[in-house]
Order: structure tokens, then sequence, then C-alpha cells
């Protein structure tokens, strides 16, 4: 796994995810893999990589809004929401539209997207104009880190691993994202995150 600082990132993260490699890369949470998720093999790859099973589908960043009504069905109502919680630590089930690797896809065709409120993810984002995968640098069943050592440590000595690491230090502390579903009736707290349920309830009951 060859290692950059993150100051020095977009081109080589450019290069490394237009080939279909997967890249450890910073978050506005915690160190993330990314990857083109619109690419079969580099999907494929992430799977091995985090050792994460086939029928557990990939949350997606997006850099805006227009991104994210490309390949997600959004409602005016889901979209006045979207606009108050995005940028930032939530991530939206909603329908999905569009051709996506069946593993980005739940089994009933929904799709989780975030835009993330940290600059150099946004930067890439809009360099590279594709979904990037947004799951958590870690090896399913074990824990997700902020610290930069820790998330190297994980992939270490193993056969599959990612291709380069982005190192940005040790990120602040930060819950996971919150994770809500939108596609019923009914807004859905699946997880709880970073941003609390009492706010989330507060800005849905707004619209």
């Amino acid at each position: 796994m060859k290692e950059i600082a993150v100051s020095e990132s977009s081109e080589k993260v450019f290069d490394v995810i237009r080939e279909g490699g997967v890249v450890i890369f910073p978050t506005d949470t915690i160190y993330g893999l990314f990857c083109d998720v619109t690419n079969k093999k580099a999907v494929d790859k992430l799977f091995k990589i985090k050792k994460r099973g086939y029928k557990k589908p990939i949350p997606v960043f997006v850099k805006n809004i227009e991104s994210a009504k490309k390949i997600a069905c959004i409602n005016k109502n889901q979209e006045k929401f979207l606009k108050k919680v995005w940028p930032g630590k939530v991530t939206v089930i909603l329908d999905a539209k569009g051709n996506f690797p069946k593993k980005v896809l739940s089994s009933d065709n929904k799709i989780g997207i975030r835009i993330p409120d940290y600059k150099p993810a946004l930067s890439l984002l809009k360099k590279l104009n594709i979904p990037l995968s947004s799951t958590s640098a870690n090896i399913s069943g074990l824990p997700s880190f902020v610290k930069i050592e820790e998330v190297i440590k994980q992939f270490s000595g193993r056969k599959n691993k990612p291709d380069l690491i982005v190192d940005a230090g040790n990120l602040e502390q930060s819950e996971p994202s919150t994770v809500i579903d939108l596609t019923g009736n009914k807004m859905i707290i699946l997880r709880k995150g970073a941003v609390s349920i009492k706010s989330i309830n507060q800005i849905y009951r707004q619209e």
C-alpha cells in the first residue's frame, strides 16, 4: 500500500480511482474506502478488501444534490429536507434509478447517499464527477478508526488491501453518519449517529 499526504493527493487519487483502484481517504466522520461505484470490478475489489458480505450494500458519496438526483428518485419535499442536512453527517436511503453494480443497491433497489462536509473529499468528488463509495476503512466486523495508524494496521499483511492510503493524520473523534430512510410515507431512522435524532426530527417536521 502506497501512502501519501492529503495535501498531495488530488492527481494520484484521481488516477487510482479512474483505473478501478480502492483508496483509503479521510472524511468528515472517519477514514473511508473510496472507489468508483459505477465500476463493477472496483466494487468487487472493495468487498474483497473489506471482507464485506455481498448482501450488505455500500452507501455512496456524491458532490451535490443535482448529482444525487441523477442516481436516486428525489421529490420536492425530500429535496428541501436534503438541503438542510447536506453537506453533513447524514446518510439518506432513497429509491435508486440508473444502473449500478448489485452490491451498491439493496435487494429492493434502494441506495444510500451522502454529501460529506469535508473539503478534500468534495474536491475529489467534483474532479472525478462520479459517485464514490462511502464505507468505513475497516475489515467488516472490526471497529472503524479515526487514527491513521490503526486504519493502516487493519490492512497490513493482508492479501487483499487498498491500492493507496491518503494520510490526513488523526481525525477528530466522530460517530459515523446518522442513517435515515426516506423511501416510505414516513421517515425511518435506521442508525443513530453523529447527528442527533432530535435534530433530524426537528428538520423533518419543518417540511
